[in-house]
């Protein structure tokens, strides 16, 4: 009797993949928040004065108290302790929380204020944290962006204790059976929160011909709302779980510290662990400076006001064709062969149709819009691959390969198409294209191999650690990047600072070539560690080349 309940909810493939569409959707909303502002790099210099080490200094800031405070380690704390229910609707108070910080920083509201005053002439030195090089504020950083990085600091709590979350729930309701496929389908429709972000963010800093950039903010903040609601709804579909197979959704035994060194000790989790940080480090932070780094080495010819290409109509049919893009990718995997095929001939149209509204539209973010789609399509295909077949590390090496050819092809293949309208666009499309497939990879292969090389008691708390590692990353390189850009283009900062170049051109004179280099040099770095752990799993058997399904 007992087994027949539980099958009407675990065991039914039905409530397993709607309570992933919840927490999906959950991700995909916060996605959209945490790039909003990267397609308007250009505007938040032109209007709020933030130079690129004041942005990168903001967009680092996500991660700052995740790392520093080690929020992120007592996040798994309490997801073991109270489990994943309470824990994704506390996650997502303390994202909408912290988004609505980011939003007033940004408003005009802010500006003029005695809050904008106070920040001004405070927090330019922390004690400790400046003599060791990580303080998330300095000296002239601009008041609003001080406040912005407090808000996405306290965002970024959240959205990291999401993740944590959400990949424990999958676990808890995938283990044993299509847990590669689920944890790649979710993070597909998640990352098509980065195209969505893309596409809107900067029509609704532009909306009615006057840019304010709060409206973006804004909009993501309204998404966050939505956010909170589906993680309410899982809690309830989760706690019916629980109450048909009398599951505790609390541990039986309490958290130990100990338990933090079973973990440690395992030289497999250090190596999924740094080949995690090392491989987000050269995404994660790309993003938000990726459409900053198409404005600066393509050509663009302004779209006439009346044209229909200059339209808000246009945005939100592109967006359709790309939910048909994802759509129809996504769906082939699970058809059968003539309808497969029909879909897949569908999909491949639709993405040309995406391809060529990016070019007449004339704008870095619609073409970088493209990122997530192709992955969409493939993510399933290769976590169907892990499940039934294996080989999660080989896999790891090949996408740190396509990273690095990526990388370089931006560094230095991109910019010699500058003045070539369409092949420069027709160069950027392929290297984004396959730089997100090649980020398929890792949720693929990465996320299911944690269970095989961690207890699964402790599980939270290995999850919380991995991304603990990979916040670190996340804070550093966002930062580097920014003070990179200055510091590589000397000129251009002298320029703005004599007054002798605006800000409207400046945001799109940045020479990017070095700090593409050192994303690809990650790359590398990735790709060596991938064929240590490949060696380390053969030698000691952790099965990371087996598959999930047995």
């Amino acid at each position: 009797m007992v087994e027949n309940i539980r099958q009407t909810l675990r065991d039914s493939a039905a409530a397993r993949w709607t309570a992933l569409l919840f927490l999906a959707f959950a991700m995909f909303c916060s996605y959209i928040f945490m790039d909003i502002l990267s397609p308007i790099k250009d505007l938040m210099q032109s209007t709020r004065g933030w130079d690129s080490t004041a942005f990168g200094t903001m967009q680092g800031s996500e991660t700052f108290l995740n790392v520093f405070i080690f929020f992120l380690i007592f996040a798994g704390i309490i997801l073991d302790k109270m489990g994943v229910r309470f824990t994704a609707v506390l996650s997502g108070i303390v994202m909408l929380a912290g988004a609505s910080v980011n939003w007033y920083a940004v408003t005009e509201n802010f500006a003029g204020t005695g809050l904008e005053n106070w920040f001004n002439n405070n927090l330019n030195y922390i004690p400790g944290f400046d003599e060791l090089g990580i303080s998330p504020f300095y000296r002239g950083m601009p008041a609003s962006a001080k406040f912005a990085s407090i808000g996405f600091m306290i965002f970024g709590c959240g959205v990291e204790m999401a993740g944590i979350t959400v990949s424990r729930g999958i676990v808890k309701w995938f283990k044993g059976r299509e847990m590669a496929l689920a944890m790649g389908s979710e993070m597909a429709l998640a990352r098509l929160g980065v195209a969505t972000c893309m596409i809107f963010s900067p029509v609704f800093a532009r909306l009615g011909g006057q840019i304010d950039v709060s409206r973006s903010v804004a909009f993501g903040v309204i998404l966050l709302m939505i956010a909170l609601i589906m993680f309410i709804v899982y809690f309830f579909m989760d706690k019916k779980l629980d109450a048909q197979t009398g599951e505790e959704e609390e541990k039986e035994e309490p958290f130990k510290v100990r338990d933090i060194g079973k973990i440690l000790s395992s030289s497999g989790f250090w190596l999924v662990a740094l080949l995690c940080v090392l491989y987000y480090s050269a995404i994660f932070p790309f993003q938000k400076y990726a459409v900053n780094m198409l404005q600066c080495n393509l050509t663009f010819t302004e779209v006439p006001a009346g044209s229909f290409w200059a339209s808000t109509q246009v945005t939100l049919i592109q967006y359709i064709v790309m939910l048909v893009v994802a759509a129809t990718a996504f769906a082939s995997n699970f058809s059968k062969k003539s309808l497969k095929i029909a879909l897949l001939v569908i999909s491949v149209i639709c993405l040309i149709a995406f391809c060529y509204m990016g070019y007449m539209r004339q704008s870095a973010e619609t073409i970088f819009a493209v990122f997530p789609l192709l992955a969409v399509g493939i993510t399933p295909i290769l976590g169907k691959y892990v499940d039934t077949k294996g080989k999660a590390a080989s896999m790891l090496m090949i996408g740190s390969i396509l990273l690095i050819l990526c990388h370089l092809t931006f560094a230095f293949v991109l910019p010699l198409f500058q003045g070539n309208a369409v092949g420069g666009v027709f160069v950027a499309y392929i290297t984004i294209l396959v730089l997100g497939s090649s980020f398929s990879l890792v949720p693929a292969a990465l996320w299911p191999s944690v269970p095989k090389l961690v207890d699964s008691r402790v599980i939270g708390s290995a999850y919380a650690l991995i991304f603990w590692i990979q916040n670190i990353g996340l804070w550093l390189f966002p930062l580097l990047i920014g003070k990179i850009l200055d510091a590589s283009n000397p000129d251009v900062v002298q320029a703005l600072k004599t007054g002798t170049m605006t800000p409207e051109i400046a945001a799109t004179s940045y020479n990017y070539t070095n700090p593409l280099i050192m994303l690809a040099a990650l790359g590398g770095a990735a790709l060596l560690l991938g064929l240590y752990l490949k060696a380390v799993d053969k030698k000691k058997g952790y099965g990371l080349e087996l598959p999930n399904i047995k």
